[in-house]
């Protein structure tokens, strides 16, 4: 019950309009040096999610100044239904595929806050099935493509209440942040709040990243 309320004071403070979800397939952008796929929180607003994605990005720039990036909104609801992450699951694997093959040169950045690290998880073939607002896995990035990846960035991923974690192929490539109390990927964990407050690890995602591009 704690955690149903956090979520729903999670949403109150969080977001306050829902970006629609489209079934259409995801497009190719331009063929960057690295392509930041990023998968929102719940409700959580911004261009590419204002907790994470959008400073995520930020400090990325900043860090890869000698690189050209372009960004990826993983296009999901993103909200409490039960196909919500699946959904997200589907499409950026759908996007990584297409982009992987019209850009054969370029790398790709997975960032995933909240529901958006089951996303994350589920497409790196880690299933998010039990946890919050999670999903069985629905599609993995192909294997051939795995060496693409330069980064898998997480914040509060539901997967770790759980007691799991990413382990195999990505496990070296990802760093997953957990604030102390955040009671989506804290097992007991009772304050909301540290689940807002991710933006201060933009940061010290982008070095971790900028060392593995």
């Amino acid at each position: 019950m704690r955690i149903r309320l956090g979520l729903a004071a999670l949403s109150l403070v969080g977001g306050f309009g829902l970006a629609s979800f489209s079934t259409s397939a995801a497009t190719a952008a331009t063929c960057t040096d690295i392509d930041v796929v990023a998968a929102r929180g719940t409700f959580e607003p911004g261009t590419l999610g204002a907790i994470v994605g959008d400073p995520v990005y930020s400090a990325l720039q900043k860090k890869l100044a000698g690189r050209t990036l372009s960004s990826y909104k993983v296009d999901y609801p993103a909200d409490l239904s039960l196909t919500s992450a699946a959904q997200g699951n589907a499409d950026l694997v759908n996007h990584v595929t297409s982009q992987a093959s019209a850009c054969p040169a370029q790398r790709f950045v997975l960032v995933g806050y909240s529901q958006g690290a089951n996303v994350v998880d589920n497409s790196i073939g880690i299933s998010s099935a039990g946890a919050l607002v999670g999903s069985p896995i629905v599609a993995t990035i192909p294997g051939a493509l795995e060496p693409r990846v330069a980064a898998v960035l997480l914040f509060g991923n539901p997967i770790r209440a759980l007691g799991k974690s990413v382990t195999g192929t990505y496990q070296s490539r990802t760093v997953d942040f957990c604030a102390d109390g955040d009671p989506v990927c804290q097992s007991g964990g009772d304050d909301v709040l540290a689940h807002l407050g991710y933006t201060a690890d933009a940061d010290a995602a982008a070095v971790f990243a900028a060392g593995r591009v």
